[in-house]
């Protein structure tokens, strides 16, 4: 597959939308898309109404054009067939999901100047699975994180994969294949995969 790889932005809402909303969650219930909202650059400490999938996906408009939601889309023939969202992680501890789920995640790093890009979640078409797709989306946030002065990517899959469409964080065995290496494995079943991107003194 010839796939194009295209940072999301403003211009690109529509496009993400539509994919979300013709790609099908892991139990095929639209009531269930999640539209990624959760995992983002918004304060989620005080009370956001996230209860059905249009208010998800209003939310996710409104985040794509504040540039809260951030990530990459990727297309073939035109047509969107994988999504990566990859943020800034000092700036997404308050999402919803880091809330709930990465409170064991020790964000402290040895040097505070540390920039460290997250690479939270794929979802990648049916049609379009295990066809590389996930591996170029993840090619690029390696390119443009190194390109954009960071220090470390890290990334959380789970240590039992079982399909991207459940597994959203993507199966170590393709992070280990770009040299990220296991750095803490939480009790909750997730662990904390990095790769340093350059050398910091």
């Amino acid at each position: 597959m010839i796939i194009e790889i295209r940072k999301l932005t403003a211009m690109l809402t529509n496009d993400y939308l539509n994919f979300f909303d013709m790609t099908p969650h892991w139990d095929n219930v639209d009531e269930q898309k999640c539209y990624c909202v959760c995992w983002c650059s918004a304060d989620h400490r005080t009370e956001t109404d996230f209860s059905s999938a249009e208010i998800r996906r209003d939310l996710a408009a409104q985040y794509i054009q504040k540039g809260l939601l951030q990530g990459y889309l990727a297309y073939y023939k035109g047509q969107v067939v994988g999504w990566c969202n990859a943020n800034t992680k000092s700036n997404c501890l308050n999402c919803i999901s880091w809330l709930r789920f990465m409170q064991p995640v020790n964000t402290g790093e040895a040097d505070p100047n540390n920039k460290v890009k997250s690479v939270f979640c794929f979802m990648i078409a049916p049609a379009a699975q295990r066809k590389g797709v996930a591996t170029r989306l993840l090619e690029r946030v390696i390119i443009d994180a190194t390109n954009d002065g960071f220090e470390l990517i890290e990334t959380y899959p789970k240590k039992d994969f079982v399909s991207l469409s459940r597994d959203f964080m993507g199966p170590a065995a393709m992070y280990k294949k770009f040299g990220f290496t296991v750095y803490l494995e939480l009790d909750n079943g997730i662990s904390i995969m990095r790769k340093r991107l350059k050398f910091s003194g």
